[in-house]
């Protein structure tokens, strides 16, 4: 990343702090060239002090200091969407060729961000919340004016965070929304529930929690490492007769497959639906 590079970010929010640990651990940035505004007294002095970063109760005084800057600047939206109109008027008057605009907020399109500020260097990500811990998984579309070098500067960000795929229509952030960004809940879940069944057939939680958790990360990384679809590999474990395909005919018989196959199209379906409102 160029040296001179800003990144200013609006909302101090743990997405927020993911890519501020993130491009600073991996020397993409010099701390003192991260800035954010922060309303909430408590976060704003965890970010300033975990991170040595310029920190600033409004997002008028931080825009005062961009505007005051003539170096390339990244503007990070990490705002509710209930707050991005009041963001957007606020942005309006300074943004300038020198500045791209990257967003995170959910379901606003790079049409809604160029008539709103009108800009034309957007960047709009859809990152999961393994981006906290540098495993994360980044779905992005850029607007069709933006320059190589905000480009550039978004995958460096991006790949810190994890994986990362540039898509070349918004849509499949929609897509991404309901499987990658929403996903980890249902991870989450189901790890929960591995969990509490292990507690209620004699295991103690803290046991029970280390045979979910580990069983669940080598089964991720043997499909990972391996060249096998996750068919072949259930296949590989559940013996004729056996407790496995005890258990996989009753998660059949309970609809376990449709129920994630239906909250995929469901989380995708109300992604849409956000993103016209």
């Amino acid at each position: 990343m160029k040296a001179d590079v800003k990144i200013s970010f609006i909302g101090g929010g743990n997405m927020a702090e993911a890519i501020i640990s993130s491009i600073i651990a991996n020397g993409l940035i010099d701390p003192k060239n991260v800035l954010v505004s922060e309303p909430v007294s408590m976060r704003r002095e965890h970010l300033s002090a975990a991170y040595n970063i310029s920190s600033y109760s409004d997002t008028k005084a931080l825009l005062l200091d961009i505007n005051e800057s003539k170096e390339p600047n990244v503007i990070v939206i990490a705002v509710k969407p209930q707050q991005l109109y009041q963001v957007t008027r606020e942005l309006n008057s300074i943004v300038s060729e020198d500045h791209a605009i990257l967003s995170i907020v959910a379901g606003v399109s790079i049409d809604t961000l160029t008539q709103s500020l009108g800009h034309n260097a957007i960047i709009r990500v859809m990152p999961n919340t393994p981006a906290q811990i540098g495993k994360g998984m980044s779905v992005w579309a850029v607007s069709e004016s933006i320059s190589d070098l905000y480009v550039d500067i978004a995958r460096e960000i991006f790949q810190a965070l994890g994986l990362e795929i540039l898509v070349d229509d918004e849509k499949y952030i929609d897509m991404a929304t309901a499987l990658s960004a929403s996903g980890p809940a249902y991870v989450f879940m189901f790890l929960e529930a591995m969990i509490d069944a292990g507690v209620y057939i004699g295991l103690s939680r803290d046991i029970s929690s280390k045979l979910a958790i580990q069983t669940v990360l080598g089964s991720i990384e043997l499909v990972a490492q391996t060249d096998k679809q996750p068919s072949d590999l259930r296949a590989m474990v559940t013996s004729p007769g056996g407790t496995t395909a005890e258990a996989i005919l009753v998660l059949e018989e309970e609809g376990f497959r449709s129920a994630i196959l239906n909250a995929v199209i469901a989380a995708y379906n109300k992604a849409v639906l956000l993103g016209k409102q």
